[in-house]
């Protein structure tokens, strides 16, 4: 290719630029541009670096590159069927553990309430048998009435009386699993949270409620509300939806300013925004249980 020819097609002429050397003038060294390597380097070197190795002999026949990617396969396949193997072997053994932590479980939760039921059996008597020796004179008379005002503000005794009624309903899982718009915390489906009920609690409480109780767990002192996981625990008891409030006091006075309370206010915003039924109503004869009475060890005065 003559140095013309090369320059017509704009390709990299050695000489190019370089001139003849004079005094105090620079020799300009050529440098080949991007354009003109592109124009004339028509192949990758990595096909004549292909192309001298299949001329010199050191291809790799075709059949070793199939060999290598059917024992990678074998590989795989025999991986796979000892996993699955595996898995079969160990899966009754898991389902053995499974069933016996499952009647682990059960016992405990039917000792747990055959210990509780028969701790108030206890104290009943012990209460009953106090009564019968404090109440023969004016003295003991005065520590009754003292021990029972104790008791209704320890929530230790079970009371019935008019109130309100208060019903929230988790909407649950939607029809659309991927619609995450109706999922209050990222990641999870659960609306209601204990947050919610904390608040509907302190309303009550502000709107004039005597007694209470969450989920059937009544609320006393040390007695908390508190989210585990994807559950709610009251008292350390789990409840679910729908959650039932009893509030034990004036009826209309009650809902007159639970009406304009923080608690409601936040039910009916979560009413609209993610479909949580909510429902108040007045009722008579609410029954609250007992609440667990836990010895104190040590208290300190506020302030003191």
């Amino acid at each position: 290719m003559t140095q013309s020819f090369r320059k017509t097609l704009g390709g990299y002429d050695p000489e190019a630029g370089r001139n003849a050397h004079a005094a105090d003038r620079p020799t300009k060294i050529p440098v080949p541009s991007l354009l003109r390597s592109l124009l004339t380097e028509h192949l990758d070197p990595g096909y004549a670096a292909a192309a001298e190795a299949k001329a010199a002999g050191r291809v790799r026949p075709r059949w070793q590159g199939w060999a290598w990617q059917l024992a990678g396969a074998l590989l795989l396949v025999v991986v796979f069927a000892a996993a699955v193997a595996q898995a079969r072997a160990t899966a009754p053994g898991v389902r053995e553990t499974q069933q016996v932590l499952a009647g682990s479980v059960r016992t405990a939760e039917s000792e747990a309430t055959a210990a509780a039921a028969r701790r108030d059996a206890l104290a009943a008597e012990v209460g009953d048998e106090r009564r019968s020796r404090l109440e023969g004179d004016a003295r003991g008379q005065q520590l009754l009435e003292r021990l029972d005002e104790a008791d209704f503000a320890a929530a230790a005794v079970p009371v019935i009386g008019p109130g309100l009624t208060i019903t929230v309903t988790d909407p649950g899982v939607s029809a659309n699993l991927s619609d995450v718009s109706k999922q209050r915390v990222p990641g999870s489906r659960q609306v209601i949270l204990d947050r919610d009920l904390q608040l509907v609690v302190n309303s009550l409480w502000v709107s004039g409620a005597e007694a209470l109780s969450v989920g059937g767990v009544r609320i006393g002192p040390n007695v908390t509300v508190r989210q585990a996981g994807g559950g709610i625990l009251v008292d350390n008891q789990p409840i679910s939806s729908p959650y039932v409030v009893l509030a034990i006091g004036p009826p209309h006075a009650m809902q007159d300013v639970f009406d304009r309370s923080p608690g409601l206010q936040r039910l009916r915003l979560l009413e609209v925004s993610y479909g949580v039924g909510v429902n108040v109503s007045a009722a008579e004869g609410l029954e609250l249980p007992a609440a667990s009475v836990r010895e104190i060890n040590f208290a300190k005065e506020i302030g003191q």
